[in-house]
């Protein structure tokens, strides 16, 4: 007996051709994490699917229990394509960026409804012309935070004392943010500023992309606190890393 299909809102992370004209779709949903989906003869009728099975687009799918762990989709209708932030080289080099990330840190079947409103924001703030470097530094810090890999911003991770003026530096093999007392000659010099600016961004809301405004001291410490934490905990480093930092 066939069981009768559901229907999951999602955001389409990648894809693999499979065959001459099936597609095999990495997909994240609120309710169900990241998960694999396979389009049967997608790439040949695209009145099922249309432009469903594009990385970056955002649809309701429907699917039933396919072979193994792949999810078996039926059809899909568009809620937004995202094609705007195809017209900027940098945007999409971001996006492409972002979305491997999330591949890398997320757990197969595992319910992510607040990582899900957050990558439909940042794919969104792209598609409307949004700052790049904005959007990386943002997509970055809040994935780290949901996933309970932010580092010790305001205070020494060591001794706790909570910076007022002085200088201070960041060690991730440390905890982060070390006072000069407690880091000796380890760690690398930030303003204190810059973790500041981390900290309070964290307190608005996760999926909140517009009204940011950094400057350039900012995001280049800030790239460097959120580099050491992904490379700590990251399985490999992104294939997409390489090219966004040739841009």
């Amino acid at each position: 007996m066939t069981r009768p299909s559901q229907r999951s809102e999602a955001l389409v992370l990648r894809y693999t051709d499979y065959g001459e004209a099936d597609r095999i779709l990495t997909l994240l949903t609120a309710e169900y994490g990241l998960q694999k989906g396979f389009a049967g003869a997608a790439r040949k009728s695209r009145k099922r699917f249309g432009a469903t099975i594009e990385p970056f687009t955002r649809a309701v799918f429907s699917w039933r229990d396919g072979r193994g762990q792949l999810w078996s989709l039926q059809d899909a209708d568009l809620v937004a394509a995202h094609f705007g932030l195809r017209n900027d080289i940098k945007r999409l080099a971001v996006a492409s960026y972002g979305v491997e990330l999330v591949e890398l840190l997320l757990h197969e079947g595992e319910a992510q409804p607040l990582i899900y409103a957050l990558m439909c924001s940042f794919l969104s703030f792209l598609d409307q012309q949004g700052n790049p470097e904005t959007a990386r530094l943002l997509v970055e810090l809040r994935l780290i935070y949901l996933l309970g890999y932010v580092p010790h911003l305001l205070h020494c991770s060591e001794c706790l004392r909570i910076f007022h003026a002085e200088p201070i530096r960041f060690d991730i093999a440390r905890g982060g943010s070390l006072c000069l007392d407690c880091a000796g000659r380890t760690g690398v010099d930030i303003a204190l500023g810059t973790v500041g600016s981390l900290s309070r961004t964290l307190k608005v809301a996760h999926d909140q992309f517009q009204g940011f405004q950094f400057g350039r001291k900012t995001l280049q410490e800030a790239q460097f606190i959120l580099s050491q934490v992904l490379d700590s905990v990251l399985p490999r480093e992104p294939k997409s890393l390489k090219f966004l930092a040739q841009l």
